[in-house]
């Protein structure tokens, strides 16, 4: 049995034992080929009653949450982007373009039944409140529903520091594409599993946002953000993370700075190295996508082409670069598509970049898919 030296080297080896994979270079992935994770799809037209059974069928055909969560602390990354007035086309913002309350309360329900010891919802939200419930109770949620959906349910604002505002850093595998290390809020670091729990939907910059990119949001806007502290973290978030973007500034100096200062400087370069880094550092144990309502377009309402659309689906995997991949099919791309190829014309995809960190397979040929079928699930994003 391996013996793990400190907690990162566990969380990093628990990640890939579930995905099946080891996390290593290109060449001994592609050597090996392992089997790759299954990844459940089905149809669930509305919000209501059918979700918890939807969701139950979907980690049951994955082999079951005790195997994964029993006895565990859980951190559930939710999608919950921009400002919560901010809305697209007037819609209730869980209709479009953050993560349904339906959704969130039916999975932390079924983590708590497969016997989760913990779990704890994290996002890092633009609230200067420093809490994850005001901002939820501001977007006209009841978090209680939430913390009553299971035994034992938090809530962490990640962008700020834990207990006494402490951050800690965890490192990129191999030395990272665009930064050595990352300095989070220490829930992400402490938890045994890490579930993304996303919307599926288009990105301006990145292509598609999905499980992994949901992972973008784990970075602290008080460290990396337009507004952050120079000397230290600040005290409160006053912008977004759109150095991470643009890299017309380092992180706040606490921070390690990024590995070549003089690499480009273009968001399509960027964006997709970030999110693959994270996700290779911090292993996403269980995707799940919310595409029942959904966006296309973009990811939100600053993007001028944003628009609602009816996916009607509901997606899970133990993997994250397989779930992405046939998420990806399902919104009508060709996961294996490089940049200048829809969806990614203007950047690189982080679904090739994670799969060349050896974290897993975007070649559906290798991927099962248990339940729908993608043929009959598939949503031409760019027509609906």
């Amino acid at each position: 049995m391996k013996v793990y030296s400190n907690r990162r080297e566990f969380i990093q080896g628990f990640g890939a034992a579930l995905a099946g994979i080891t996390l290593g270079p290109r060449h001994a992935f592609a050597s090996s080929t392992p089997p790759a994770p299954p990844v459940a799809v089905a149809g669930c037209m509305e919000y209501g009653p059918q979700v918890r059974p939807t969701l139950t069928t979907l980690f049951d055909q994955l082999g079951g949450l005790s195997r994964i969560v029993r006895g565990k602390t859980v951190a559930v990354k939710i999608n919950m982007t921009g400002e919560f007035n901010t809305l697209v086309q007037g819609m209730p913002i869980g209709m479009t373009h953050w993560v349904h309350p339906e959704v969130i309360g039916n999975t932390v329900h079924l983590l708590g039944q497969a016997g989760s010891r913990r779990i704890i919802l994290v996002e890092g939200s633009l609230s200067p409140s420093r809490s994850l419930q005001q901002f939820m109770t501001d977007a006209g949620w009841n978090p209680s529903d939430f913390a009553s959906a299971a035994p034992h349910v938090g809530f962490v604002d990640t962008n700020y520091g834990g207990p006494g505002g402490a951050y800690k850093r965890l490192w990129v595998s191999g030395g990272g594409l665009l930064f050595r290390a990352y300095d989070l809020n220490p829930v992400y670091t402490d938890c045994d599993v890490y579930v993304s729990l996303a919307k599926l939907k288009e990105h301006a910059t990145a292509g598609v946002t999905l499980s992994m990119k949901n992972s973008f949001g784990i970075t602290p806007c008080t460290i990396y953000g337009h507004g952050a502290g120079i000397d230290k973290p600040s005290d409160v978030v006053k912008g977004s993370r759109g150095m991470l973007h643009s890299g017309d500034r380092q992180p706040s100096k606490t921070a390690l700075a990024e590995n070549d200062p003089k690499s480009p400087r273009d968001p399509g370069y960027r964006v997709p190295r970030v999110t693959a880094d994270l996700v290779h550092a911090r292993p996403i144990h269980l995707a799940i996508i919310d595409g029942i309502h959904t966006v296309a377009g973009g990811e939100g309402p600053w993007i001028k082409r944003c628009r609602p659309v009816h996916a009607g689906l509901l997606i899970a995997g133990t993997n994250p670069v397989t779930t992405d991949a046939v998420a990806t099919a399902l919104m009508g791309f060709d996961p294996m598509a490089t940049r200048g190829t829809a969806p990614f014309e203007k950047c690189d995809s982080t679904l090739k970049l994670a799969e060349d960190l050896g974290i897993g397979t975007r070649d559906l040929k290798r991927i099962e898919v248990i339940g729908m079928p993608i043929a009959k699930a598939r949503i031409d994003f760019r027509r609906a």
